[in-house]
């Protein structure tokens, strides 16, 4: 329903019109067997709290989990990195969103822990992660690449002769294997492409996608 630079399914209503975007909200959740009032979501702040969700709500934080049915977990994104993981044994989902900041703190192995702590075995889990900005687009400052070094993440670090760039769906994967995640796909797709949103690309001025994971009800 979204128009100019937000046109298409914009899920964020902080600048584009608040009728489009609840109603693309509601093809999104009605197209997977959710309503609107099911989606757990979150005030993202480019940190590493995980929020554990036990309905839909809205939260402060850059992950969730829940062991409910009838939650659908949704992660926005623009550039950012989203990791969607499921226990389907455990009936444990989990999602994370990833930046810079977040990929270096290691989100992806929070959101694992959370999801343990609820029942879930890391061994049994499957993640993906979903479009965000690859490496040749994304150039960084020296000291951000220095703080990826710093954390043991260098190798996602890539200098060319000209500024250093970050791979953070690579970061992304190395992190969830050290959790002891074996099954991770990983898209291959760059945010910055026609097809998605990206802030950096449209300068800041662009609408937002979800990545989404649940349980319907009828399916517990």
């Amino acid at each position: 329903m979204s128009r100019g630079p937000y046109g298409g399914l914009n899920l964020d209503d902080r600048a584009d019109d608040p009728g489009d975007v609840a109603e693309n909200r509601a093809r999104l959740a009605a197209a997977l067997g959710f309503s609107p009032t099911q989606v757990a979501r979150l005030d993202q702040v480019h940190g590493i709290e995980v929020v554990t969700a036990r309905s839909g709500g809205l939260w402060t934080g850059d992950a969730l989990v829940s062991d409910r049915p009838g939650v659908l977990l949704a992660i926005g994104t623009a550039d950012c990195y989203p990791l969607l993981l499921a226990d389907e044994e455990a009936g444990v989902v989990g999602a994370a969103h990833a930046g810079w900041k977040g990929t270096l703190g290691r989100i992806g192995a929070a959101t694992v822990r959370a999801m343990t702590a609820l029942g879930a075995r890391p061994e049994r889990v499957r993640a993906a992660v979903g479009p965000g900005i690859c490496g040749a687009q994304y150039a960084v400052g020296e000291d951000v690449a220095r703080q990826f070094w710093e954390a043991g993440l260098g190798d996602f670090v890539l200098e060319e002769g000209g500024p250093p760039h970050l791979d953070l769906a690579g970061a992304n994967l190395a992190v969830l294997r050290e959790a002891g995640v074996r099954d991770v796909w990983v898209s291959g797709r760059c945010s910055t492409e026609a097809d998605f949103y990206s802030y950096r690309r449209d300068a800041g001025v662009t609408g937002r996608m979800w990545a989404v994971i649940g349980r319907p009800e009828a399916q517990a």
